[in-house]
Order: structure tokens, then C-alpha cells, then sequence
């Protein structure tokens, strides 16, 4: 199974989304296997945001994602990481479709509620900023065989 880090940025917490957030990637059938409310400081910004350093909005997304608290969390499934960026939707809320998160609760172009990793390389970068290894919580949840069929072992 995939695991993912989403974080609800400050205008997602601010604007008390979280909850309903969240809710999305549970009704999917993600697994919520890590979570914590923080403050991002100048220091965690800058490796979350290191591949946009030196592009003219990287400033400008220090500054937001340092704003405020912030929620992240380690989702887990079957293509946990394409799954949860098809729910997030494109970057800007205004040109999100709608069903998307970003589609149904943004309208800014610079606020744009969420952060998701967007390869299992970036994941695994990513989750190891915010969580230690004894954080995230290997579980099975009792309802998972109603998300998943099987083929043998393997899920379809």
C-alpha cells in the first residue's frame, strides 16, 4: 500500500475546512495512518518548498504555508498518491473542477487549501519532515475488505 502526505494548509484551517477535508479522503477510502496540527517555521518551509527555491512565487509560499497552523497527515492505499492529488485537483482553485477539493472550497489563485506529494519519491521525502517512523500507525481497518476486492492477494 501507498502512502501519501497531505497537508491542510492555513487558509484550509483557518477557514475551519479540516474536518470536511478530511472526511473526503476517508468517504474514499484512504487510510488516515498519521496526524498532527503544527506551525510551520522558516526551517520546515524551506525543505518542504527546496524544488521551488528561486522561482518567483517561492517567497510569497514560505510566507503562507508560515502563516498559520497547519494540519498534515500520512494517508494510506491502493495508488494512495494519484488518488489524493485527483481529489485535491489543479493548483488553482478557480480552474479546479468541481468534486475536486480545491474545485468546491477555493477561489484564490496564492490560497490553495492543500499540499499533497506527487510521486512516491516525493513521499519519501516528505513524510520523514513531519512524522518519525513510531508516528504513523500500521493498522487495518475492519471495513477495509468492503473498499478493496481481492484477487488472491492481490487487490482489484
Amino acid at each position: 500500500m501507498e502512502k501519501t502526505l497531505i497537508v491542510l494548509k492555513p487558509d484550509a484551517v483557518q477557514r475551519q475546512l479540516v474536518g470536511q477535508i478530511i472526511g473526503r479522503f476517508e468517504q474514499k477510502g484512504l487510510r488516515l495512518v498519521a496526524l498532527r496540527m503544527l506551525s510551520v517555521g522558516p526551517e520546515l518551509a524551506g525543505k518542504m518548498y527546496a524544488v521551488h527555491e528561486g522561482k518567483d512565487f517561492y517567497q510569497p509560499l514560505i510566507e503562507f504555508i508560515t502563516a498559520g497552523p497547519v494540519v498534515a497527515m500520512v494517508w494510506q492505499g491502493r495508488d494512495a498518491i494519484s488518488v489524493a492529488r485527483k481529489m485535491m485537483g489543479p493548483t488553482f482553485g478557480p480552474d479546479a473542477p468541481a468534486g475536486t477539493i480545491r474545485g468546491d472550497l477555493g477561489m484564490s489563485r496564492r490560497y490553495n487549501l492543500i499540499h499533497g506529494s506527487d510521486s512516491p519519491e516525493s513521499a519519501a521525502k516528505e513524510i520523514p519532515l513531519f512524522f518519525g517512523a513510531g508516528e504513523i500507525i500500521d493498522y487495518t481497518p475492519v471495513g477495509e475488505r468492503w473498499i478493496y476486492a481481492r484477487q488472491g492477494e492481490k487487490l482489484i
